[in-house]
């Protein structure tokens, strides 16, 4: 089993070093300390929400996107298996892989949905959704 915290850490140093960048340079940009920062990439301390958001900042990354490809990268570790989209069910796009295991068809995912909104309402609120999926 994979840690988030090492998951993390790989993916921040992945970023770091194809930007051909130092821990010096990173951790001064972040206003981190270099050796904290260090440890954040070795998977040796928990970085708070607010670390990551200002590694991610020195970085240019997203922290969404780091985010989303630290749990793709859990989930393949953990199913060790194949990517594969999931079908679409309904008039509901897919815009995330899942991981599915070698033999086995994707179980559904539980749906959201709005309280009190017709098909009148939930077609005026879907340019307005916020997507969860991370």
């Amino acid at each position: 089993m994979t840690l988030l915290r090492t998951q993390l850490g790989n993916t921040l140093r992945g970023h770091r070093l194809r930007q051909h960048r130092t821990l010096r340079d990173v951790s001064g940009a972040a206003r981190v300390s270099l050796g904290y920062l260090s440890e954040v990439e070795r998977g040796q301390k928990e970085a708070s929400s607010e670390l990551l958001a200002s590694i991610c900042d020195a970085l240019e990354v997203e922290l969404a996107d780091l985010l989303a490809e630290v749990s793709l990268e859990l989930r393949v570790a953990a199913a060790g298996g194949e990517i594969r989209p999931l079908a679409p069910s309904g008039d509901a796009p897919v815009a995330e892989p899942v991981v599915v295991p070698q033999g086995s068809e994707p179980a559904a995912e539980p749906a959201l949905a709005l309280v009190g909104a017709g098909p009148q309402g939930r077609a005026a609120r879907r340019h307005d959704a916020v997507s969860l999926a991370a």
